[in-house]
């Protein structure tokens, strides 16, 4: 089968391609003769009912940093005439990510847009997981400054972080000793307008910060990440190292409760975050880990969504 697919991302000739998602699984289409066209969210149009993007059409890939990508001139697309929209893009999931959601919902049902737009929308991963609050640690999402300390008092050590961030950014570890907490609060009370979410402090995370891959709703592979010695984040571009890992009976459970939600809203291509014995985020917008999973010898997951998508569309 030979795919027309248009992917929405940030820009591709930035991407680091020996860990970004997006290129491989661009790059795993190209290996299959697919037309990919790229393009960013500002590109996108919607007049008349009809959905179009400003986009380049990619001529060739190779896994070759700072000469990866060949791009066309920018022209036009309708976007319903192609088979696939991978959304791609990473957060900050703001209006802007869901207005781009809610133009994309326009192709469906004659396009396939994964993840599907109005599951993006609705179900922003640090929000999404708690449906599943016996799965989580204790959590608070909240604007009250006052609930944040009740908070704090209550568990004594805590994790800060905007409800609306990405890749680490603005997480914060505060203790009941913390004398730098108050300014912290007025800090996120000056710079986000949404609320904040507060988690109790997993220890277990010293071990690491488990990130799950699922393929409609089965998990597919996995990959530890664990935070360097004086640091609180696992995130690997601040210095979390990837390590291999195996799925435990808890993993599997988790999975096994949330896999049949995630299938049942279009979320094919989704990655969960798991510390310990909870689960403490869903990713749906633009996951990323399937590099690392196949480097230390799992699944070559970017082949299995190519895979599902072909069968899919057959279907």
């Amino acid at each position: 089968m030979t795919l027309k697919v248009a992917i929405q991302m940030d820009p591709i000739e930035g991407v680091n391609v020996n860990a970004d998602t997006s290129f491989d699984l661009a790059l795993e289409a190209h290996g299959r003769a697919a037309e990919i066209w790229v393009y960013q969210p500002r590109a996108l149009s919607l007049r008349d009912g009809r959905v179009t993007a400003r986009a380049r059409k990619v001529e060739w890939l190779k896994r070759e940093q700072g000469k990866h990508v060949s791009l066309a001139a920018e022209e036009t697309l309708d976007l319903h005439g192609v088979d696939v929209v991978l959304v791609r893009q990473d957060p900050p999931f703001d209006m802007a990510y869901i207005t781009a959601a809610q133009i994309l919902e326009r192709l469906q049902p004659d396009v396939l847009v994964l993840n599907d737009p109005r599951s993006i929308r609705d179900a922003p991963e640090k929000l999404f997981v708690t449906q599943f609050a016996d799965l989580t640690p204790p959590t608070l999402i909240t604007r009250d400054f006052q609930a944040v300390r009740e908070f704090r008092a209550e568990f004594g050590d805590i994790i800060l972080k905007p409800l609306y961030g990405n890749g680490g950014a603005g997480v914060f570890r505060t203790r009941l000793d913390d004398t730098n907490f108050n300014a912290l609060l007025e800090l996120f009370e000056q710079t986000f307008r949404e609320p904040i979410i507060a988690q109790q402090y997993i220890p277990a995370v010293r071990k690491g910060d488990k990130r799950i891959i699922l393929l409609d709703g089965e998990a597919v592979g996995a990959i530890n990440r664990v935070p360097a010695e004086n640091e609180t984040r696992s995130n690997m571009h601040v210095g979390g190292q990837a390590m291999e890992t195996e799925m435990t009976e808890r993993d599997q459970d988790i999975c096994d409760r949330i896999g049949p939600e995630l299938s049942a809203r279009g979320l094919v291509l989704v990655g969960i975050d798991v510390i310990g014995d909870y689960l403490t985020e869903i990713n749906v917008t633009s996951p990323t880990g399937v590099q690392e999973v196949r480097r230390f010898g799992g699944p070559d997951i970017s082949a299995l969504f190519w895979d599902w998508v072909e069968g899919r569309l057959e279907d």
